[in-house]
């Protein structure tokens, strides 16, 4: 199975081209990692890792229709494959041009909320499948329900701005460790994947919980 992405314009690839001439790029890979398995880079980032467990960050955008088919088709097989092994935690990274970013401060909210991953679904769906106008408030507040959260207080929490800050620091993450296509994916904070088949995936996160058991 074969996945492509959606890659950033040349204006913000150029900005990515300063940002590693600043030495804000990727590494070569050390020794420390280099018995693990796959197509990954790994960062000049800390390790999240934790003991038997992978966290997964995916930079996505609500609006790639390659982000869609990665939460439709990848995800499941990796968490059916790891189950609560693996963390799964999407961080907004718009990249479609002309979209506004009232999804994105959407999923924020929810995430505030404790409901990130049920929104994140429900967006995906409502953009990609039901095709809906979820900037119509009726059908916002629909969706807001859906996922079981209290309408008054949601709203309260996207005007309040800390969804803005919160997708503002997502972008400024992505950026630090060089995405240049969505969905990119982040394995404990350090481990970038491109190759972002089910097998490569399988393949780089298996090896991390197998080092664990070397350890």
């Amino acid at each position: 199975m074969s996945y492509r992405a959606h890659r950033l314009g040349p204006l913000v690839l150029a900005v990515f081209t300063i940002m590693a001439g600043f030495g804000w790029g990727l590494s070569a890979l050390p020794a420390a990692t280099a018995e693990l398995k796959g197509k990954y880079e790994e960062l000049k980032e800390p390790s999240t890792h934790q003991r038997g467990k992978v966290k997964l960050t995916e930079f996505a955008d609500f609006y790639c229709p390659h982000c869609h088919r990665f939460e439709a088709e990848t995800l499941p097989v990796l968490e059916k494959e790891f189950g609560n092994r693996l963390e799964v935690t999407m961080v907004g990274f718009p990249v479609i041009a002309g979209k506004l970013p009232t999804v994105f401060e959407m999923y924020e909210q929810a995430k505030a909320m404790g409901k990130g991953p049920e929104m994140r679904r429900v967006l995906f769906r409502s953009i990609h499948k039901d095709r809906v106008q979820i900037f119509d408030r009726l059908i916002r507040e629909s969706l807001i329900k859906e996922v079981g959260l209290d309408v008054a207080a949601f709203e309260a929490g996207l005007a309040s701005g800390k969804p803005v800050r919160a997708l503002e620091a997502g972008r400024a993450w992505g950026m630090r460790v060089n995405v240049q296509q969505t969905p990119t994916i982040l394995l404990d904070g350090n481990i970038k994947v491109e190759a972002i088949d089910p097998e490569n995936l399988k393949t780089v996160i298996q090896s991390i919980l197998a080092g664990d058991g070397k350890k």
